[in-house]
């Protein structure tokens, strides 16, 4: 965990604020007593948490980047990504749930007008309620210009059609960000956003998936059939839909990045600790090479994975743009990898045990693998990587 925070230094510093750490102090607190002990349980039975999104909504861990004015913490992607961490260090499925309101609020927080945010984000810090990012379809994954949901203007009206795969939190949404085109023949030039209650007629919640990790998060699709919703309701102008799902995108990556570094975080202290207690040959494991340059790889590691998350979130809260973006991808490429790695070499350190569901890191094998394909898969980082490489005056 970073020693070199704790120092403040002239130039370049690593150093966090008191404010910062009391923060993060605070997230890590609510991990322990209320993430932990439920994330078993909750892992097993597909359970939403809302007990707990209703504890982290009471102490403020919940919409840290709503504007003050609007009944949120105005923090910066910084902060929020301290948050994080924690957040997914004690279960990364209850993290999710806590966290994906950021995603979804995203594209009004960044796109809405005064009307809009007036409207859509206050309700959110009054209550534990919770909002949605419908981007994704079933033959619309990495490639959303594929989108088949369509948004016809009829008078003042909008009418939707198509279904939304793979959503965040969808079978207990208030309303989702729906990302439909509006001129089918342009590609991504024709994508427009929408905010559209989720209990508006024509919205229609189907299965909830059952999930390989990140259990205890609310994975579900919805269809939508002649949903109706008024102009006022579209973010921006026709056409900015695109616009809006990759900005919303940029913003939010170093917080999954960081989620990746809570995960792997987890898998290590279990390692180091189980390494400690084990005996084998008749000296801890943690004496055998085999097993000590495991872990000092996963140290490595994360630590490189969290300062990658902390310089994009940083170049971002900075205004730094396209070159935020680059290092966003950078740090969600790298962090996801890692956490696959350092779990997969956690279940290794346990030996049979670690295939165990009676021991934590198999789950956490489990749920980091979802870091690898979620808000951009490692491959399509890698492609956003290359293109700026070999492209860079590209659009």
């Amino acid at each position: 965990m970073a020693i070199i925070e704790q120092a403040a230094g002239t130039g370049v510093s690593f150093a966090l604020s008191d404010e910062q750490r009391s923060l993060r102090d605070l997230a890590r607190e609510f991990a322990e007593k209320e993430i932990r002990p439920k994330e078993r349980e909750y892992d097993e039975r597909m359970q939403h948490p809302a007990d707990v999104i209703a504890k982290a909504h009471e102490v403020g861990l919940m919409n840290l980047h709503v504007p003050e004015e609007y009944g949120g913490l105005g923090l910066s992607a910084f902060d929020g990504m301290l948050v994080g961490e924690e957040l997914y260090r004690g279960c990364s499925g209850i993290g999710t749930s806590i966290s994906a309101n950021g995603l979804g609020a995203g594209p009004v927080i960044l796109f809405g007008s005064e009307e809009q945010r007036a409207a859509w984000l206050p309700p959110l810090g009054d209550e534990p309620i919770l909002c949605s990012f419908g981007l994704s379809e079933p033959g619309a994954g990495s490639d959303v210009a594929a989108m088949k949901t369509t948004a016809v203007r009829e008078g003042d009206e909008y009418v939707l059609n198509g279904s939304k795969a793979f959503i965040t939190n969808a079978g207990h949404a208030f309303w989702a960000v729906v990302f439909a085109k509006t001129d089918p023949r342009a590609g991504h030039k024709g994508m427009s956003a929408f905010i559209v209650p989720m209990d508006a007629p024509g919205v229609m919640l189907e299965q909830h998936l059952e999930k390989m990790g990140q259990r205890a998060t609310d994975t579900s699709g919805f269809a939508l059939h002649g949903v109706r919703v008024p102009v006022e309701n579209r973010l921006g102008e026709e056409g900015d839909g695109f616009k809006i799902a990759m900005a919303t995108l940029d913003f939010t990556r170093p917080g999954t990045a960081i989620g990746a570094v809570g995960v792997a975080q987890a898998a290590y202290e279990h390692s180091v600790a189980y390494a400690r207690e084990r005996v084998a040959f008749d000296l801890p494991i943690a004496m055998h090479q085999g097993v000590s340059f495991m872990i000092a790889d996963m140290a490595t590691e994360i630590e490189a994975s969290r300062l990658l998350t902390w310089q994009a979130a940083w170049m971002l809260d900075q205004g730094l743009g396209r070159k935020a973006t680059l290092y966003s991808s950078f740090a969600k490429r790298f962090a996801a990898d890692t956490a696959m790695k350092v779990t997969t070499d956690a279940v290794q350190v346990f030996g049979g045990y670690g295939y165990i569901k009676e021991y934590p890191v198999e789950k956490l094998m489990r749920d980091a693998k979802l870091f690898q394909i979620y808000e951009g898969t490692s491959q399509i980082q890698r492609l956003v990587i290359a293109k700026e490489i070999f492209l860079p005056h590209e659009s």
